[in-house]
């Protein structure tokens, strides 16, 4: 798990600058604006699309060559829109964020499991708004999200004031981060983590995601064993015509706390791919998530 480690200033002035600029958009505007950059990266070739067509053949392989296509194209143009929507998501008040979810699935169920009082693990794949879910978890409840900081370091500051507007704390990806998740948890707390990131060359065991094996995080087993506290997948599927969000709540399979790794991991990700199956066109299929193998398994990428 690395930190950021290149300051970079004029890039970050410029990502901070648009961020800003997007901000003044309606929510309709930017997704547009992102549906086009999600086109101009399916007409054009790039890296992006490379790595989503891999994914996808990855992962459906019994679908036709025309709906795997297809389905490249959607995700391409919903990543886009993942871009473009940053800018409500990070500056817009808490109130105007809060209004672009329209329901919550699963919400009762949430508050079923804080009131027992052991901690909530909350896992949220990259399917579609997942910026949003902080804000949302920490309207309700004292929230602590585990966060990778970025490669440009001058943005670090600004990315923690935006998503932490809301109330939410942030825990970097390191043992101090991992120590205060464990706080968090002890306290009652909800605690968020992204379970579908490659935990790097150490942190992780080799399991099955979409039948392909994936370098997975041991994190989330090892917090729910020592906490006892209840996991839930959470995510916040994009509604169509830029009508807002709809947040889905989802049981985490039990063998996630699981002490055998190999048993944790395969759960894990069978959760993901639940949440991703709910949606799949809103999957960051760009997302290398099949690197960091060990040596012996075959290259992807």
């Amino acid at each position: 798990m690395k930190k950021s480690s290149e300051h970079h200033p004029i890039q970050g002035a410029l990502f901070k600058g648009l961020v800003r600029a997007l901000s003044w958009l309606p929510l309709k505007w930017s997704q547009r604006l992102g549906a086009a950059i999600g086109w101009l990266l399916w007409r054009l070739p790039n890296s992006t699309k490379r790595v989503s067509i891999k994914n996808i053949d990855i992962a459906f392989p019994n679908l036709s060559s025309e709906a795997r296509a297809l389905l490249v194209k959607q995700s391409l143009i919903e990543t886009g829109k993942t871009a473009t929507e940053l800018g409500a998501i990070w500056c817009w008040p808490q109130a105007k964020k809060l209004a672009l979810i329209k329901r919550v699935e699963g919400a009762d169920r949430l508050a079923e499991a804080v009131a027992k009082g052991k901690g909530v693990m909350v896992l949220s794949p990259h399917v579609g708004c997942w910026e949003i879910i902080g804000h949302y978890l920490a309207e309700h409840y004292p929230t602590t999200i585990l966060y990778r900081p970025p490669r440009i370091g001058s943005l670090d500051t600004f990315m923690r004031q935006a998503r932490q507007s809301s109330g939410v704390k942030l825990q970097p990806t390191d043992m101090s981060g991992v120590k205060g998740l464990r706080k968090a948890l002890k306290n009652s707390e909800v605690v968020g983590i992204l379970p579908d990131q490659d935990p790097g060359k150490s942190g992780g065991v080799v399991a099955p995601f979409f039948g392909h094996p994936a370098n997975t995080m041991v994190l989330v087993s090892k917090l729910a064993q020592k906490s006892a506290c209840s996991v839930f997948y959470i995510l916040a599927e994009r509604l169509p015509q830029a009508q807002g969000y709809v947040i889905h709540l989802l049981d985490a399979p039990a063998d996630v706390a699981s002490a055998d790794e190999q048993l944790a991991t395969t759960a894990l990700n069978h959760g993901v791919e639940t949440c991703v199956r709910q949606v799949p066109n809103q999957y960051q299929w760009s997302y290398k998530r099949y690197k960091n193998l060990p040596k012996g398994y075959a290259k992807v990428y």
